[in-house]
């Protein structure tokens, strides 16, 4: 069987793939990506196409825009590059595939930057835009993460750093009116949430267009916001550890004292130990209890430990009263009265939102949370697999495609989701995680791929990779390298050499692993880690696992 699916990878030809691309720039674009060796193959259901779909339809959100350089837009009838999504965690996501576009992408912002210090919040053909912050994802975790992961570029880094630390000044100057040392949110659109009840009878944008404006008759704003806050210690965090690799030490040990300010403010303004609950705080010092997925947002931003991670997971993110919605994240939980399920408009008032599903892994792998992050990505594979569009929004109850199309969040989340769940993916710390697991028809009884396989280039050298029933086997250079049973996964470094496995099912995997000639039997729990030693594996992390609840 594995013969079958890997010869099926190896015949495929992405420039038959690509044939409907037609913008000039196209040309230069794929052949960044033949140059990654990516190509993902699957047999038994629809996952291989829809795979493709996306793979087309990301051509259309990339385009020169100031220059020759091709940048990433956001799409879905949204014009240019957004600090929120497409400045941040798009890229981010696809400095795996395309990283000259994401480098590209990123250092728009820094290149409009005005002199006080402020970032746009969008950067459009017909120039930056700076009418409100529009912060989610913090820009110095994302251009971290692709610096990293493609080499490190200093010059790059130091531009983008010096950049962010000017406009860590300017929300310093203009966004802490209250003196709290939070970050202060005066519009809906500081943090995209169109339609969402968190802003009901607070203007959309900055008084006379002026992010430095709070509505002066507004007598809810401005809000000391927790995901602004926690964004703002994330970044700091990122920006000390850009320091230390210039050189920059006593700049290091000053934003990491900064983050500590920036951590505190968030836990004494904005958590409330009563819910448990990250909210706004309104300018009549009272909270703004609305749960949404600021939550998410803030445990994107690393805040937090696992302990509390699962508390989070167990009271909220995990619970079908609150987020866990049959197509999860919603944007609001649902026990809440105002919450609106319709996916028909460009909303952050219940629906779920692709923004919120490529934002999410990285705080679930962040605690180890693997098990956990497959039960929110699933469903969603399966539902793009029905969808014959790339929307902004899903339906939760359904999985329908929701508001626009050709969004490059969503086409994203799906070649994302594929690479975690059955690909190779290179990560920022050097290591490569080979995952073995396979979709399961959950909706309708209807399969989505009953065996598939994927490959990457790193460093020169080919990996394959083919996920079965029986099993998942790697090869390297065209020589077999590992074979692991389904419902884990490998982790090696760039090299490929073996360091550790980790169970990727809630039920316990025991087996063999093929490592060159070694066989070694192991037994894996759900998120368990098994360090390889000369001895055999040994257990160095056992989590256990934190299941959905019912309210």
């Amino acid at each position: 069987m594995n013969e079958t699916v890997l010869e099926r990878l190896r015949g495929l030809s992405l420039e038959v793939q690509a044939e409907a691309t037609a913008k000039a720039s196209d040309r230069q674009v794929l052949e960044e990506w033949l140059e990654s060796g990516v190509k993902f193959a699957a047999l038994g259901g629809p996952l291989e196409e829809a795979y493709y779909r996306a793979f087309r339809k990301l051509f259309d959100c990339i385009a020169p825009m100031v220059d020759e350089k091709p940048v990433l837009f956001e799409g879905g009838g949204y014009s240019g590059c957004w600090m929120e999504s497409t400045g941040t965690i798009n890229s981010e996501l696809l400095s795996r595939f395309l990283p000259s576009v994401a480098r590209a992408s990123f250092l728009l912002f820094a290149r409009y930057q005005e002199a006080d210090g402020q970032l746009p919040y969008k950067v459009t053909a017909t120039g930056p835009a700076y009418r409100q912050i529009q912060m989610v994802t913090p820009l110095a975790r994302s251009v971290w993460n692709h610096d990293e992961l493609n080499g490190r570029d200093d010059g790059f880094l130091r531009i983008m750093y010096q950049a962010m630390a000017r406009y860590d000044e300017w929300l310093a100057a203009y966004r802490n009116t209250r003196g709290s040392g939070c970050v202060e949110a005066f519009c809906t659109f500081d943090t995209g949430h169109d339609l969402s009840p968190r802003f009901w009878h607070v203007p959309d944008t900055c008084h006379q267009d002026d992010a430095r404006q709070v509505d002066p008759g507004s007598p809810l704003v401005p809000f000391l916001a927790p995901d602004l806050t926690a964004n703002v210690y994330c970044q700091r965090l990122y920006l000390a550890e850009m320091a230390k690799r210039l050189g920059m030490e006593q700049e290091a040990a000053l934003w990491e004292k900064k983050a500590g300010e920036s951590l505190a403010a968030l836990y004494r303004w904005c958590f409330d130990e009563a819910d448990r609950f990250f909210y706004d705080r309104d300018c009549q010092d009272r909270f703004v209890r609305i749960q949404s997925d600021v939550l998410l947002r803030v445990l994107a931003c690393e805040v937090g430990d696992r302990e509390f991670f699962d508390e989070m997971l167990e009271r909220y993110l995990l619970n079908t009263r609150k987020f866990f919605a049959k197509y999860p994240l919603t944007s609001i939980a649902m026990d809440d009265p105002r919450f609106d399920p319709f996916s028909g408009y460009n909303s952050w008032g219940g629906t779920s939102n692709f923004l919120t599903l490529i934002r999410t892994p990285h705080a679930f792998k962040h605690h180890g949370r693997f098990v956990e992050l497959n039960w929110i990505l699933n469903p969603i594979v399966s539902a793009l697999t029905r969808m014959d569009r790339f929307p902004q929004t899903l339906s939760p109850w359904t999985g329908e495609a929701g508001f626009t199309e050709t969004y490059s969040p969503s086409i994203l989340c799906l070649l994302d989701a594929v690479e975690q769940l059955y690909g190779i993916m290179p990560r920022p710390d050097g290591e490569l995680w080979f995952s073995a697991c396979l979709p399961y028809p959950q909706d309708h009884g209807q399969a989505v791929a009953s065996e598939t396989a994927y490959s990457r280039r790193v460093d020169g050298m080919l990996y394959e990779w083919t996920v079965t029933a029986k099993g998942a086997t790697a090869w390297r250079g065209g020589e077999p390298l590992l074979s692991i049973p389904a419902g884990t996964r490998a982790v090696t470094d760039r090299q490929g050499r073996l360091k550790r496995v980790i169970g990727m099912s809630v039920q316990k995997v025991e087996g063999i692993v093929r490592y060159g000639a070694a066989e070694l039997p192991f037994a894996v729990e759900g998120n368990e880690q098994l360090e390889l030693t000369e001895e055999g594996f040994v257990s160095v992390e056992k989590p256990g696992i934190v299941f959905p609840v019912h309210g």
